[in-house]
């Protein structure tokens, strides 16, 4: 009957770590209707954007894109972002290919 109790007391902190860690996975944003969509009108212009001083030193800002949401563009605000070791961020662009304009989301590129 006392074991009982001690592996309770051992089982629970590790519970409670893997439910915590469990909660700090990452996976890539959604972005909307945009993956794949091809839109007929071009994107508006960059908005003008003020981000003030960084959070923390060394965070870059990642500027605001247009979105293509709900039938319409929508501005995404831009954001602070922390830089990643031998990578680069490659901001998010609208391209027209032969049937319209499509979106490339903003992604981190391994520097070479």
């Amino acid at each position: 009957m006392s074991k009982i109790p001690h592996l309770v007391r051992s089982v629970i902190p590790a519970v409670a770590l893997s439910l915590a860690l469990a909660g700090c996975v990452v996976g890539p944003a959604p972005y909307g209707d945009e993956g794949g969509a091809v839109v007929s009108i071009a994107p508006p212009g960059p908005q003008y954007e003020y981000y003030g001083a960084p959070p923390y030193p060394g965070w870059f800002w990642v500027g605001g894109y247009w979105n293509w949401a709900g039938g319409r563009y929508v501005w995404t605000r831009g954001h602070w972002q922390a830089p990643r070791a031998g990578f680069r961020w490659v901001p998010h662009q609208w391209q027209r290919g032969s049937r319209g304009w499509h979106a490339q989301p903003g992604h981190w590129e391994r520097r070479r």
